[in-house]
């Protein structure tokens, strides 16, 4: 299978004589499991999640052995590293099995151990339910976001506001756990950014930030969101033209970009070069060095290229945005092909993108003299942009 530059799966089964078609499918399924234990043992002591897993796992095998001891010794380890890393879910679940465990094996610290369990439960439920509500709003901005870009008019202004009041719970602010905090403030992130408000947007990426800097031991817990946090803030500096903070996010996030544990991980590697990418033609924009913003094109486009399965419909449009936008203000001959891929190509993501697009597409034919069809796209635009109810004027 690893040969074949194609799966094909009649040309596998000319070539393994010895095994038939229904025996083909149960082998890759065992193929596929052997696969995924050898890659959870080799990454367990890269991820918290993967480790409390495996502590939990062994806990329930103690307890199902009538272990009980021992089962509560490791129970009380995996609730200490769920502490330390924030991982309140987990704790659910060592709760859970140390109550059943009580039930069972009952001793004379049973009264005191029931009623600290019940407080502890009580006390994780409720943070439960407002890290979920404060988790599904900032989702649901930034989905909104993906799908509408920017406000667009006064009335999208009063839904969204309206939606952040709906769905905010009461004692939002009160809250001091890091990842009620880090919910909090991506909510209001995108709130200020999709309002526009840029002041506002600098002021809560900066908590973002703020918070794992704050706490150095969540940037490896939490990596994907201390590096959207990095790259929030390089944004927000690049619409306020703040070159100063702007440069030194940058070699910031460049340092970390390089460190093992984002370069080890596909995830976070192609995440930190597409937020990188986009960050150094954001900097030739505001130096207005386009030719030297011109030649890191062919590497990105590459790497873009090469890593297609890793990135997704709307970073992919971003970045060919921002590359065709620097072609445009250098030259125009080039751009065809980049506005174009944007769009022909996803039709619900970004319509305010794909507007701005369009109406690049038209200056570029218009500044390359093809006049014949500068008045079908202005008439294509305009109608593009009316039935999405964008401001037109």
């Amino acid at each position: 299978m690893d040969k074949l530059t194609e799966y094909d799966e009649s040309l596998l089964l000319k070539k393994l004589t010895s095994i038939k078609k229904p025996q083909l499918s149960n082998i890759k399924v065992h193929l596929y499991k052997q696969l995924l234990a050898s890659l959870r043992l080799l990454k367990s002591t890269d991820s918290i999640d993967l480790q409390l897993n495996e502590q939990l796992d062994y806990a329930h095998i103690l307890y199902k052995k009538g272990l009980f001891a021992q089962s509560l010794k490791i129970l009380d380890k995996a609730k200490e590293t769920a502490k330390v890393n924030h991982k309140i879910n987990y704790l659910v679940q060592a709760i859970a099995l140390e109550k059943r465990i009580e039930t069972l094996n009952i001793t004379h610290e049973m009264q005191t151990k029931a009623e600290q369990l019940s407080d502890e439960i009580n006390e994780i439920n409720s943070r439960i339910d407002i890290l979920a509500r404060l988790s599904n709003l900032a989702m649901l901005l930034h989905s909104w976001f993906i799908k509408n870009g920017h406000a667009r008019n006064a009335n999208d202004e009063e839904k969204i506001a309206a939606y952040l009041k709906k769905h905010l719970p009461k004692n939002a602010w009160q809250q001091t756990g890091f990842y009620e905090k880090l919910y909090l403030y991506q909510s209001y992130s995108w709130y200020a950014f999709i309002r526009q408000d840029f002041l506002g947007y600098y002021k809560y990426a900066q908590k973002w930030v703020d918070i794992f800097d704050d706490q150095p031991v969540m940037i490896r817990v939490e990596t994907g969101n201390y590096i959207k946090g990095l790259h929030t803030l390089l944004n927000v500096h690049f619409y306020l033209r703040n070159y100063q903070k702007f440069n030194e996010t940058l070699q910031k996030f460049e340092k970390f970009a390089q460190t093992e544990r984002v370069q080890a991980h596909d995830n976070f590697r192609i995440q930190a070069f597409v937020y990188l990418a986009s960050a150094k033609i954001n900097q030739h924009n505001m130096l207005g060095t386009f030719r030297q913003g011109l030649l890191l094109v062919p590497d990105i486009l590459k790497t873009l290229e090469n890593d297609t399965l890793f990135i997704d419909d709307h970073r992919n449009m971003v970045i060919n945005y921002k590359i065709a936008s620097m072609y445009l203000k250098r030259r125009f001959f080039y751009i065809y092909r980049l506005f174009t891929k944007i769009i022909n190509e996803n039709a619900d993501v970004r319509s305010d993108l794909q507007c701005y697009a369009r109406l690049l597409h038209l200056l570029a034919h218009y500044e390359m003299g093809n006049y014949d069809l500068v008045e079908y796209l202005t008439k294509s635009v305009y109608r593009f942009m009316a039935k999405r109810k964008f401001d037109c004027s």
